[in-house]
């Protein structure tokens, strides 16, 4: 079965990075994780949207991947806090979403589900954005290994199987049918 954006942050390789993201936010460990929880189903969302519906989407994700040295996020915790993450998430986000509306939208939600205050989510949201690029960049580029559009089958199954079960093709067909009841 393949691994979806969310198992793989989740992963105990990356724990200094969830630990850093409670630390920053003044969160305890549950807390985090449920932020985390709601925050990277609409993340992945965006990914997913930019990777099939644009078609250059993939190979401008690699590419970010590829040149973009984001592994630092999950490879150096302590970047975490540094003001230069949060600009590269939020010049993540504006890809992903392309507008702060969306951003705001999806803090909100995650809020109501959470019981999290959404200001705070939303200060979470370009960090996290930010460790996700690094968790895929790791598992993608894999450090000197350089990714291609061939190597690219994982990521597109981690990305589009968002409800884990091993199959892409639900996802896929669930994303055209909200679609079409636009």
């Amino acid at each position: 079965m393949s691994r979806n954006i969310l198992d793989l942050l989740l992963d105990d390789g990356n724990r200094a990075a969830l630990d850093k993201l409670s630390e920053r936010f003044g969160l305890g460990e549950k807390e985090t994780r449920s932020a985390v929880e709601e925050l990277i189903p609409a993340l992945s969302r965006g990914l997913q949207k930019n990777t099939t519906e644009n078609p250059k989407g993939m190979d401008e994700l690699l590419e970010a991947l590829r040149t973009g040295e984001h592994a630092r996020y999950v490879e150096r915790p302590d970047t975490l806090g540094a003001p230069e993450t949060t600009d590269d998430g939020n010049s993540i986000l504006g890809h992903i979403f392309g507008n702060k509306q969306t951003s705001r939208e999806v803090a909100s939600r995650a809020a109501e589900r959470t019981g999290l205050s959404s200001t705070l989510l939303k200060k979470m949201l370009p960090v996290l954005a930010s460790v996700v690029m690094g968790t895929l960049s790791k598992q993608v580029v894999g450090g000197t290994r350089t990714a291609s559009r061939a190597d690219s089958g994982g990521l597109l199954g981690a990305l589009l199987d968002s409800d884990r079960d091993g199959s892409i093709w639900d996802d896929v067909l669930g994303m055209a049918a909200r679609g079409l009841t636009r």
